[in-house]
């Protein structure tokens, strides 16, 4: 049975955007939510060895993002860089926890006055369908989540929620999703709703890349 597709967003659940620019649901910054969906393609280079191998650019072909890796060989740190090469997001992995979490930072920054939230793998063992829960930086006490992520990278299947509603604020497009593994790609389609930080949606997906 498919997933509801629902145009919504609560009230209260991001924080508000500064006040007189009427953007709600801002995360990471004013200029990534706009008052129509926004269509991601996700372009995952499945061979590439350095400097990153996820790129991410608009129907048209726009580049929005790409992904850095600062240190050959280190998987803990990521940096999602806009399509000016400007650092955005700072995704760090913290290898010793209970649970797989990251923590993403504004910018290029690991200081904890920048983090922005956290995401949480619910269980170390998912065999078919991750499930991540995501906390923004004053959620202190991580009771419930703020945002939630189910996926399966393998199945093109990924749908973000918000906090524990059935709202969805983004959604991989499994129907339009071409998948090739010719030249080493791998190629998805993510929706954002309306008014929805859609860097911060850039990042849950390469979180959830690496959670499964």
């Amino acid at each position: 049975m498919e997933e509801p597709y629902v145009y919504a967003y609560p009230q209260g659940t991001c924080p508000s955007a500064p006040q007189g620019n009427g953007v709600t649901g801002v995360i990471v910054d004013p200029r990534f939510c706009v008052s129509y969906p926004v269509e991601m393609a996700i372009v995952r280079k499945v061979m590439k060895l350095k400097g990153g191998n996820f790129v991410i650019t608009d129907v048209k072909g726009k580049m929005l993002f790409k992904v850095k890796d600062p240190v050959f060989g280190l998987h803990d740190k990521r940096i999602l860089l806009d399509g000016s090469g400007s650092q955005v997001l700072t995704l760090r992995e913290k290898i010793v926890s209970m649970h797989d979490r990251w923590q993403v930072f504004r910018g290029g920054s690991t200081e904890q006055g920048d983090l922005l939230y956290t995401v949480k793998k619910t269980s170390m063992v998912q065999l078919i369908r991750t499930k991540l829960e995501v906390f923004l930086s004053h959620n202190k006490e991580e009771k419930t989540c703020d945002f939630r992520v189910k996926g399966n990278w393998s199945e093109n299947s990924c749908i973000v929620y918000a906090g524990e509603s059935d709202a969805i604020v983004a959604q991989m497009q499994t129907k339009d999703t071409v998948q090739s593994v010719v030249w080493g790609k791998d190629n998805y389609t993510v929706t954002v709703n309306p008014n929805v930080d859609y860097a911060f949606i850039a990042s849950l997906i390469v979180i959830l890349h690496d959670a499964n």
